[in-house]
């Protein structure tokens, strides 16, 4: 949905940048739709939303066109996992004209004034990605990712910054961070076309650190926006933050990542991955699914140490 800036109050009347926001659904119209009604509410010139759908069975992408007409709609007709479906979104958002491109989950709503400030922070000399203040949608003055961090001697770098404490003033300013969060993050065209897309290879889960690894090879740097604030319902896709998928995924990619681009001597190497699957295999035990969370620690486990990658088999 484009917009002149006479379409809403408070919108600018400058020129601004061309932002094109991609949502990722995966059998979660409720989710998707809730999301799309917030983004409707969002002051801001130039916006275009595109929702890719990633082979829904629930009616998700026919509720999106009937509901939202103006939102372009990508069928992938598969589970192309978070790094196919954004990766094909990304490519038509640029083959579109937009200057920056808005990775959304799905189960994420935003404040109408959230885009303004992520785009200014995202336009700064070196940014690869700007980054909102996300709070939990069931507790709206805790926090749930205000930053993230990368050890590279450590096998689990538990929880985000800022995790379940009260939200940073919308006055603090933009700060550096070592990883992005993919499911709220703003990429410049330019920062796109320099350090690339999301490695398919993944899937799912810890991508976008891989990608802010990148981005920092590269010589950009990660920033969070306090003043941009959404807030999110953990994990809904993939039924939590220690259901098995999620653990499955975050042991085999959390590992690949880290020695992708940080490997260490032998000793080291042993010590960071007896971390991941002590760690992970705590999570499973403490979660509602032992069986099941054990079962997906030892295949992620497995399938990293004979690199195979693409969708849990």
């Amino acid at each position: 949905m484009t917009e002149t800036p006479d379409d809403r109050p408070g919108a600018t009347a400058d020129p601004v940048a061309r932002v094109a926001v991609v949502v990722l659904s995966w059998n979660g119209r409720d989710d998707t739709l809730r999301c799309l009604a917030s983004l409707a509410e969002v002051a801001y010139a130039q916006l275009v939303v595109v929702v890719v759908d990633n082979g829904s069975s629930d009616g998700s992408a026919e509720a999106v066109e009937a509901g939202f007409p103006d939102s372009v709609v990508i069928r992938m007709g598969h589970n192309a996992g978070f790094c196919g479906g954004v990766n094909a979104g990304i490519a038509a958002a640029l083959e579109g004209g937009a200057d920056a491109v808005l990775l959304l989950n799905n189960d994420m709503v935003v404040e109408p004034g959230f885009l303004a400030p992520l785009v200014d922070a995202s336009m700064q000399r070196g940014v690869a990605a700007a980054c909102c203040q996300i709070l939990f949608a069931d507790a709206l003055d805790r926090v749930w990712y205000a930053g993230a961090s990368f050890h590279p001697r450590r096998g689990h770098h538990g929880r985000n910054i800022g995790f379940g404490k009260a939200p940073l003033p919308a006055t603090s300013p933009p700060y550096q961070v070592d990883c992005a969060c993919g499911g709220a993050m703003l990429i410049p065209r330019e920062a796109v076309e320099e350090v690339g897309l999301f490695d398919e290879g993944l899937f799912a889960y810890r991508e976008d650190l891989d990608w802010s690894l990148r981005a920092r090879e590269q010589g950009r740097r990660v920033v969070v926006v306090p003043a941009s604030i959404v807030r999110h319902r953990v994990s809904a896709s993939t039924g939590g933050e220690s259901s098995p998928t999620s653990l499955y995924y975050d042991v085999r990619n959390s590992l690949t990542v880290a020695e992708r681009h940080a490997p260490l001597p032998l000793f080291g190497t042993v010590l960071r991955r007896a971390e991941s699957v002590l760690a992970h295999t705590a999570q499973a035990l403490l979660s509602g699914r032992r069986r099941e969370g054990l079962r997906a620690v030892r295949e992620g486990w497995r399938d990293f140490r004979s690199a195979r990658l693409g969708p849990r088999g």
